[in-house]
């Protein structure tokens, strides 16, 4: 029954926007003003990405050549967090219009959204938009669940959200085993050859709020409060994939996608909203800012120390946090906050008074060798404020006339 109502649902909310693209047709894009899919400008990128194999827990990606053998080539990852796509159409097509220009430009092998992505009044409708707009710039994508897009571990609208948009060629996310909290967990494996993995990368769904009914089962005590924490059962499914990737590749390196971030990510900053905040000397800072707290669950539930004990991933990347964009090194494994893109939520505007042109709004982008070694980059919204992509390609021909 589930599946039945869910797909009419689906096919439904599919049907009003066809409708929808005719009324916006004919009213020249003045009417509904809520067709985002349709007002972003964007190309359609051509991809050498193609899925080797896949499952209800995992999709196997690699890069091939026009002879149809995998590429020993780098891979390219655009990631970016907390939109907030909410209900304010000209905000909402800006933070889209800004994350099209920087994958037409940019030209990812793959984009990773961190969650609190689709707010809207009507969300589930919003959510097959924004797959379509990815369908129409044509590069695989996927995403996690953040703390603002589901109100519930599992439930009914929650899958749906997902399978709103998991049907889409170019999406490449997972429900994820049923067993495990939440939904979204699941793992892209990128090949550099035959039988090269040069990267796993884990998705998890962090929750939202501690819930009573895992308080029990973790040991979280009665009266501590606040945001969610990742569970034992994502835990042994992470350090059971990672063995099981072993035995079938040898040694291979990876990294974890969440939204809420680990609690050792508390050790880079110390301070207060009043006094600023400052980073630490227990962690080494290679780039970036921190402006709030971390917004960490007050329970740690050892997603870390699984991490060192298999000694696979190299990297964590999070989201939640809007004005903390810094990534720091903290004992041996990186610990990456992913450039927000959204106006429709707090920022540096709201906190500081910043212009916009100061505005840390963007993506980072990961670039990944055959080897597994990776580069990580910043890229700010800024670059297409009018003034400055003025500015930037007056340079530009200034350097071509030289």
């Amino acid at each position: 029954m589930h599946s039945f109502i869910a797909k009419l649902r689906i096919t439904l909310n599919k049907i009003g926007l066809v409708i929808g693209g005719i009324f916006y047709k004919i009213t020249f894009g003045m009417f509904p003003a809520s067709m985002f899919y349709m007002s972003v400008d964007s190309g359609h990128l051509r991809t050498d990405v193609r899925i080797v194999e896949e499952d209800e827990n995992s999709v196997t990606i690699a890069k091939y050549n026009k002879y149809g053998v995998i590429k020993p080539d780098s891979f390219k990852i655009l990631a970016t967090t907390d939109i907030h796509l909410g209900n304010d159409p000209k905000l909402r097509k800006k933070a889209l219009q800004m994350l099209a220009n920087h994958i037409c430009q940019a030209r990812p092998d793959l984009v990773i959204f961190t969650g609190d992505i689709i707010l809207s009044r009507f969300q589930q409708v919003d959510a097959i938009q924004f797959a379509k707009l990815m369908e129409k710039i044509g590069i695989y994508w996927t995403i996690v669940y953040g703390n603002h897009e589901a109100r519930e571990d599992k439930g009914f609208f929650k899958r749906l959200l997902l399978e709103g948009v998991s049907g889409y060629p170019h999406c490449l996310v997972k429900a994820g085993p049923e067993e495990l909290f939440g939904y979204g967990n699941h793992i892209i494996n990128i090949l550099s050859g035959e039988d090269t993995l040069a990267q796993s990368l884990f998705f998890f769904d962090s929750g939202r709020d501690i819930l009573d009914k895992y308080r029990e089962s973790h040991g979280v005590p009665a009266d501590m409060q606040g945001y969610d924490f990742i569970k034992n059962d994502q835990i042994e499914w992470y350090k059971n994939n990672v063995q099981l990737l072993r035995e079938k590749y040898g040694e291979f390196k990876s990294m974890m996608f969440m939204h809420i971030p680990l609690p050792e990510y508390e050790n880079a900053i110390e301070g207060s909203d009043e006094e600023g905040w400052q980073f630490t000397d227990k962690c080494k800072i290679l780039y970036g800012s921190a402006y709030e707290s971390v917004g960490c669950s007050p329970f740690n539930s050892g997603m870390f120390a699984a991490i060192k004990e298999m000694g696979s991933t190299q990297a964590v990347f999070c989201g939640h946090d809007h004005v903390n964009d810094f990534c720091a090194l903290y004992d041996g494994v990186y610990l990456v906050y992913v450039q927000p893109g959204g106006y429709e939520t707090y920022g540096m505007q709201e906190k500081k008074g910043w212009e916009e042109n100061r505005l840390p709004l963007g993506v980072t982008v990961i670039k990944i060798e055959p080897d597994g070694e990776f580069f990580l980059a910043q890229r700010f919204n800024s670059m297409y404020l009018k003034e400055n992509y003025e500015k930037a390609q007056a340079e530009k021909q200034q350097k071509k006339k030289k």
